[in-house]
C-alpha cells in the first residue's frame, strides 16, 4: 500500500490525529493528505487556489470526507466531485460523527460509496479505520486511474 494516497477532509484536529494514528498503527497508507475545509478539498482535487501547481493527474485512491465542514459542506463537495468527469469514480467514504438520517440519505443520493460513523471509543475507532483501509486500498477493485474515464 506504499503508493496509495488518502485525502482526508477533516476540520477537527482531534479526529484528524486519531485517523492519522489509526492509519499508522495499521500500516495502511504511506501518504495522507489532509485538508481542513470543503473548499480546500476542491482546490486540492481540481488543482486550483493554493494547489494550482499540484499535478492534477495524481488523484487520491480514497477520500475520507467529513459531512460537517466549514466553508463548504461535505455533501456539496461530494456533489461537485460526482459532477466532474475527472473525479466521478473516486471512492468517497463519508467519515463523520453525524447520525442524522438526512445526512446519510443525502450522502448516498450524491454518490457516496460508504457512510461510516466515527466510533467514540479509540479501540473501536482504530479497528474501523483498519477495516476501512483494508477494504478500500487492498480488496476493492478501483476503476481505471485514467482521467475522464
Amino acid at each position: 500500500m506504499d503508493d496509495k494516497i488518502i485525502l482526508l477532509v477533516e476540520d477537527n484536529p482531534d479526529d484528524e490525529e486519531l485517523i492519522r494514528i489509526a492509519l499508522q498503527e495499521n500500516n495502511i497508507v504511506s501518504q495522507l493528505i489532509v485538508v481542513h475545509s470543503g473548499a480546500e478539498a476542491l482546490d486540492y482535487l481540481f488543482g486550483t487556489g493554493r494547489y494550482t501547481n499540484r499535478g492534477r493527474s495524481m488523484l487520491p485512491h480514497l477520500i475520507l470526507l467529513d459531512v460537517k465542514l466549514p466553508k463548504l459542506h461535505g455533501q456539496e463537495v461530494l456533489r461537485r466531485l460526482r459532477a466532474d468527469k475527472r473525479t466521478t469514480f473516486l471512492p468517497v467514504v463519508m467519515l463523520t460523527t453525524s447520525d442524522e438520517e438526512k445526512d446519510v440519505l443525502t450522502s448516498y443520493r450524491f454518490g457516496a460509496n460508504s457512510y461510516i460513523r466515527k466510533p467514540v471509543d479509540f479501540v473501536q475507532f482504530t479497528e474501523a479505520v483498519r477495516q476501512l483501509g483494508l477494504y478500500w486500498l487492498v480488496l476493492n477493485e478501483p476503476p481505471p486511474r485514467r482521467l475522464g474515464v
